[in-house]
Order: C-alpha cells, then sequence, then structure tokens
C-alpha cells in the first residue's frame, strides 16, 4: 500500500471526535496526516469542541481537548497532497471566508482527489462552490446550504456515510468506522487482520 498525503483543514472549535479520530486512525493505517490552520503553525493548537446528541432539537456543545497542529498553513501546498479531510464542528463556518482555503478545497475537486468530509465540513464545500451534481451527506442543519450549492443533500442515519465518487461524507462523528472505513477503501488502503 502506498503511502497518501492527507490535508487535514482545522480551525477552533472543530468538533473534537472529528478532528482527533480520523486524525488517529489515518496516521494508524499508514498514512501521513498533516493537520493546518490558517493564521497558525505547527505546535500551535486548536481549542476543541464536543457536540453530543442529547434529545434536543439540535446537538449540545461543550469545550473539548487542545488539538497539537503539526504543518503550517501558509507552507502547504494543496497540490502536494493525495486526499483532503474536512472535520465539521464550528471551524468551518468562519474558515469558509478565508480564500485560501476555499482555494484548496477547490484543489482536490478540480483535480479529482479524494475528499472526506463530515458533519458541518460541508460548510467549506458549499463555500468553495464544488457541490453540483453531487450527493452529500451532512448534519441536518447544513442540508439547505448543500441544496443551495447545486449539490443534492442525502438524509441517512447519523451513524451512516455517503460515497459519491471519490466524495465520502457523513453527518456526525456517530458514523466514524462506516466514514472513515469508506475513505480508507476510496483511498486503496488495505488493512490486514
Amino acid at each position: 500500500m502506498a503511502v497518501q498525503k492527507i490535508l487535514m483543514l482545522v480551525g477552533d472549535y472543530v468538533e473534537d471526535y472529528e478532528v482527533m479520530v480520523p486524525f488517529q486512525t489515518l496516521r494508524m493505517a499508514g498514512h501521513r496526516v498533516d493537520a493546518v490552520c490558517p493564521g497558525k503553525k505547527a505546535g500551535d493548537v486548536v481549542r476543541t469542541a464536543i457536540h453530543d446528541f442529547e434529545g434536543d432539537q439540535t446537538y449540545s456543545e461543550k469545550r473539548g481537548h487542545n488539538f497539537a497542529l503539526n504543518a503550517d498553513f501558509d507552507a502547504v501546498r494543496a497540490a502536494d497532497y493525495d486526499a483532503l479531510v474536512i472535520p465539521g464542528g464550528r471551524a468551518p463556518e468562519y474558515l469558509r471566508l478565508n480564500p485560501a482555503v476555499l482555494d484548496a478545497v477547490r484543489h482536490f475537486f478540480e483535480a479529482g482527489k479524494p475528499v472526506a468530509a463530515i458533519c458541518h465540513g460541508a460548510q467549506l464545500l458549499a463555500a468553495a462552490g464544488v457541490l453540483e451534481q453531487k450527493c452529500v451527506s451532512c448534519y441536518p442543519a447544513v442540508g439547505p446550504e448543500v441544496t443551495r450549492a447545486g449539490g443534492r443533500y442525502m438524509d441517512v442515519a447519523i451513524d451512516q456515510v455517503h460515497v459519491d465518487g471519490k466524495l465520502v461524507t457523513a453527518p456526525a462523528w456517530p458514523a466514524h468506522p462506516a466514514w472513515l472505513a469508506a475513505f480508507l477503501e476510496v483511498l486503496g488502503t488495505r488493512i490486514q487482520p
């Protein structure tokens, strides 16, 4: 299996599980993952938020851990990466205002590279204008943004995944087993028992 070089776009109040679990899982599978945030460098941290589903009309939010970045945003070139991961949480709502972030997202779609987005990560996809004719799962509150951006919102169970070619999406962290398994398959990763 060839090691894939994966870019992960994060920011303050990224969802804790949606950044920690894929970062660790993809590295455990043998891939290189560079987690970056605009305005921050390797060794800096982003604060995370924990979103939970406790029977309310929407998720609850609590302060999570600090997540250490391992690469400098200003030094990365999207063309040097094989795939992209976009976690959810609060970060995508303001990261989508950064033109360099949107350019990076566009690169992966224009080059036909694998992209995995979860929960509110679809906000970056919508803002980058890459959802035309794409079927996308995300947190239900982001569904209208997907539709307005020309995509088709896929209302799957919270623990399920949707794959549209090389785009792997899911509604929230309970989908990690299905989402990460599908993304690893798209990457061509083989895990031996």
